[in-house]
């Protein structure tokens, strides 16, 4: 089987376009920005498998050619709608990973194909995320700058992913450059995770639980081990648990759960998913970040590390 790196390009907010134009004028709309996708990608030889309602899956021969297009829908794109009203603002998420692809009946399969398609869900507007995989696949003169952002585990997979941000935005400064994964030891080597504890805090509610006491519930309901009252949060909403050396949050509610990390700005959005806790960060319950009103939990963690080597 040939290998490809697959892409996914979704638009965000196609919701709030219908109730503001009504179905016609926002499919068409919807229509337009999404052929406009396709074409980018044609133009950066990229093979277009189908249109999904508001999204694009694209196949590329080589992942230089897949980055440079997302690149350049995201920068174009997020240009253009600065004028745009918010109610109508429909932003891009795009999730990409490479491996071996069966085309079949205008359809593609693979565990390129599921990987992307969770990255894309993960992404969150104006983001990109790559697997490892089309990281290392990049040519050494690539200009391309990304920044590893840690593994997240795929639904259905063994495997977690070892997952990469491109940063397409001309004045943002990378801490991490894309660099070969043996450049990477941090990542690579095996070391054995001792947690102490984490501390979530809402308002003026702030609890320590050790890894010893979970799994712990986060939800409405007084039974939950941490109570966040508010409509948009359901009885039982996420849950955390210790697993292999690590803390995970999984997602269990009506509305879905946001995380994001105080050293990167990529927010992960949960619909009856998981992520690894792998820093400090926020949770937002019932909604986005983008909401300034969504309850937000900040969590702390504190985990020793013994290196194995």
């Amino acid at each position: 089987m040939e290998k490809f790196t697959v892409v996914f390009a979704d638009l965000t907010g196609s919701t709030g376009v219908f109730e503001s134009l009504g179905n016609a004028k926002a499919t068409q709309a919807i229509t337009r920005l999404t052929q406009w996708i396709g074409e980018v990608c044609k133009s950066h030889r990229g093979h277009v498998v189908k249109y999904l309602g508001d999204g694009v899956l694209i196949l590329f021969k080589e992942s230089k050619n897949a980055v440079e297009a997302a690149t350049e829908l995201q920068q174009v794109h997020h240009n253009r709608i600065q004028k745009w009203p918010e109610p109508l603002k429909m932003r891009i998420q795009i999730g990409m990973a490479r491996g071996e692809v069966v085309e079949h009946d205008a359809d593609c399969y693979g565990d390129a194909v599921n990987v992307a398609s969770r990255l894309s869900d993960l992404s969150g507007p104006d983001q990109i995320l790559a697997s490892d995989t089309v990281i290392q696949q990049l040519p050494d003169n690539s200009l391309v700058r990304s920044r590893c952002i840690g593994e997240i585990p795929i639904r259905g997979r063994t495997e977690s992913c070892l997952v990469h941000r491109i940063e397409w935005q001309s004045e943002v400064l990378s801490e991490v450059f894309t660099m070969p994964a043996s450049l990477m030891p941090s990542l690579r080597r095996p070391s054995e995770v001792k947690p102490a504890f984490i501390v979530l805090s809402w308002l003026d509610i702030n609890i320590s639980f050790s890894s010893t006491q979970l799994p712990v519930f986060l939800g409405r309901d007084t039974s939950a081990q941490f109570v966040v009252q508010d409509p948009r949060v359901s009885r039982k909403h996420a849950q955390i648990t210790w697993r292999d050396g690590k803390f995970y949050l999984e997602d269990i509610s009506s509305y879905g759960t946001w995380v994001r990390f105080t050293d990167s700005s990529v927010t992960m959005a949960l619909r009856r998913q998981e992520c690894v806790l792998s820093h400090d960060g926020e949770i937002a319950l019932g909604a986005s970040f983008e909401d300034f009103t969504v309850p937000t939990v900040l969590f702390n963690l504190s985990i020793a590390l013994v290196s194995s080597l």
